[in-house]
């Protein structure tokens, strides 16, 4: 029991070094969109849907026009302010084209009001 317990607290510590603070809540009120880039130069698009903070990346995948610039309409899809596709926030599967392929999702959390971001989502 001691071993999976100690590749426990690896897999935590390796899990904690993959996320970095981007923002804080402050600056991500309830159905906002907000544009930050990692320090390995994503761009990544933040959201609050609903109190749900999620992250996706920064690039319309039609034609690579920034989603931050964007609106985070009441259904949860984020549309592109350049050609009007849309994506949902919380998959990043295309609800509306002229966009085809879905826009990569982050892994998020929130601690102590500081919205941390991690690697995308398989």
């Amino acid at each position: 029991m001691t071993l999976s317990g100690e590749a426990r607290e690896e897999d935590e510590a390796t899990a904690d070094e993959t996320f970095e603070t981007v923002a804080t809540l402050e600056e991500l009120p309830e159905g906002s969109l907000l544009a930050v880039r990692t320090a390995k130069g994503d761009e990544v698009c933040l959201f609050n849907y609903r109190g749900r903070i999620g992250a996706v990346r920064n690039v319309c995948t039609h034609a690579e026009f920034p989603l931050s610039d964007g609106t985070l309409d009441r259904d949860g899809t984020i549309e592109c302010v350049w050609h009007g596709a849309r994506y949902f926030c919380l998959t990043g599967e295309v609800k509306r084209g002229p966009a085809v392929d879905p826009v990569s999702v982050y892994e998020v959390r929130v601690e102590d009001g500081k919205v941390q971001v991690g690697g995308q989502k398989a």
